[in-house]
């Protein structure tokens, strides 16, 4: 999509699409300036979200979205992230490691000794959801039954062309989670575990509490937010610096190039292509009036690689000078892959502490990383996108022993 992009940028910087009913919106400084502006909010999301994960942070605004971003923040950021980083495992002495780098290593384990991999099926699609799983302290036997509701609702949020099966599946796997998660957060409100679910459950912010359903409905987009995203910038980041060998080289030998890595990743070939704004008044952008209540598609992919913003935004370079990196995993970032302004991604920190792990581990244990004979990596995919497979070879380091 990316020549496409820089067309409208160049032309059509708020195009009015007929097929949606929406505007595309694909400049960094109007996408920047739409998330921190009172005259955008997420309500579309009444419509687009809420029927598969129910009500979410990401729909609400004001007091509701303050006191809800109050009683998240602590867990995802500082010493609440840090609580579930227990321990450093698989030659990741000097990362927190945890129940990231457990998952990780695990994963990695089984293909270490192969020679040749195929990353996303054995690797990228797994560690974030076993990780999301972990957290909340659910049992190790629901991996893969998390990771099927997690295929079902993907599949529902790209079903453009509304097939009636898609849309069942994901309505099943709405009343499966909802079945699944509201007996044991009832449970949990009474104990003391010191795993995510049970402190979300006993959290408040001026005597508030989440309700069963708000945290069923977390849950439900931890699963979208934390694996689908995770997953495909993991891909995308390992595809990047075998397509780049001279870079790969450079963070072989300095791992705190590690942040450059990532930061760059998420601008460059970021896992969230578009999402979707409301305005609330009337918008001008150049020659476009945008109506009040337009859903506006903002497209970030497009913004990431704005030549206004970037030098040479089509080119992965780690040692860009226009990034600021010290800033990328803040609500200070000059990337638009985390959103800015209120509401800016709650697990930033998470996603980058993941995203350290699994490069660490993979340059650990793997040498002279390149594609498999006659493999040609294809991204795919519109609001999320990314490679589907990764199929490498390498040369085994034995260094998970």
């Amino acid at each position: 999509p990316y020549p496409f992009h820089r067309v409208l940028r160049d032309h059509y910087p708020a195009l009015r699409h007929e097929a949606t009913e929406s505007y595309l919106i694909s400049r960094y400084a109007d996408c920047a300036e739409a998330f921190r502006s009172p005259k955008f909010s997420s309500r579309n999301y009444e419509w687009q979200l809420e029927p598969i994960h129910g009500r979410t942070i990401l729909q609400m605004e004001g007091r509701e979205h303050s006191t809800h971003r109050a009683l998240l923040n602590p867990f995802f950021r500082g010493n609440g992230l840090e609580k579930f980083m227990p321990a450093i495992t698989h030659n990741a002495a000097d990362l927190i490691g945890g129940i990231v780098a457990r998952n990780a290593g695990e994963l990695l384990g089984e293909v270490a000794g192969q020679g040749e991999a195929e990353l996303v099926s054995q690797f990228t699609s797994r560690f974030p959801i076993n990780v999301m799983v972990d957290m909340l302290g659910l049992p190790k036997s629901d991996h893969e039954r998390f990771r099927t509701w997690y295929f079902s609702i993907m599949a529902y949020l790209n079903n453009l062309a509304g097939d009636p099966e898609i849309n069942a599946a994901a309505e099943r796997t709405h009343v499966e989670l909802r079945e699944y998660m509201l007996p044991i957060i009832r449970e949990r409100r009474s104990g003391d575990g010191d795993d995510l679910l049970s402190r979300l459950c006993r959290a408040e912010v001026d005597g508030e509490q989440m309700s069963d359903e708000e945290i069923k409905a977390f849950v439900s987009l931890l699963l979208v937010a934390g694996g689908e995203t995770t997953d495909k910038a993991i891909a995308s980041m390992i595809r990047n610096l075998i397509d780049h060998p001279d870079q790969m080289r450079a963070v072989r030998e300095d791992r705190s190039l590690a942040d450059r890595v990532i930061a760059e990743t998420l601008r460059y070939s970021g896992p969230v292509h578009m999402i979707m704004r409301q305005t609330e008044d009337e918008v001008q952008i150049e020659d476009s009036t945008i109506p009040a209540g337009a859903t506006c598609i903002m497209m970030l992919a497009a913004a990431n690689r704005d030549e206004r913003h970037f030098s040479n935004p089509d080119e992965f370079d780690i040692f860009r000078t226009d990034l600021n990196v010290d800033r990328a995993f803040s609500g200070a970032a000059n990337h638009v892959q985390f959103i800015l302004g209120r509401h800016f991604c709650v697990g930033s920190m998470l996603a980058k502490t993941e995203m350290t792990i699994a490069l660490n581990l993979v340059l650990d244990t793997m040498d002279s990383i390149e594609y498999q004979d006659g493999f040609v990596p294809r991204e795919e995919g519109l609001y999320t996108r990314s490679i589907p497979e990764l199929r490498v070879k390498f040369e085994p380091t034995g260094a998970l022993g």
